[in-house]
C-alpha cells in the first residue's frame, strides 16, 4: 500500500504554525521510509553496513543498530 502525502510549501509556514509542524511530522515519516526502502536496496544489491553509514554519514554501528531491525520487520512476512 502507498501513501501519498500532498504537502503545499509555497504557502508561508507562520501564518499556521500547527499546519507546518504538521507537515514536518509527515515530511520525517516519509523520509524514514525512503531511508528503510534504500537501506533494503542497498542490502539486497550486496552493499555493506559500512557502506550504507558511509552513504547516510553515520557510524556502522549507528546505522546497524538503528536500521536493521528495521529492515527486518519490514521483510517479516505478514500473518
Amino acid at each position: 500500500m502507498t501513501t501519498k502525502t500532498s504537502i503545499d510549501i509555497s504557502e508561508p509556514l507562520s501564518t499556521d504554525p500547527e499546519r507546518a509542524l504538521a507537515a514536518v511530522v509527515a515530511l520525517r515519516h516519509q523520509a524514514d521510509h525512503l531511508e528503510l526502502l534504500a537501506v533494503a536496496a542497498a542490502l539486497d544489491q550486496g552493499w555493506s553496513w559500512s557502506d550504507i553509514a558511509q552513504a547516510l554519514g553515520v557510524s556502522k554501528q549507528a546505522a546497524h543498530k538503528r536500521l536493521s531491525p528495521l529492515v527486518t520487520a519490514m521483510r517479516k512476512p505478514s500473518r
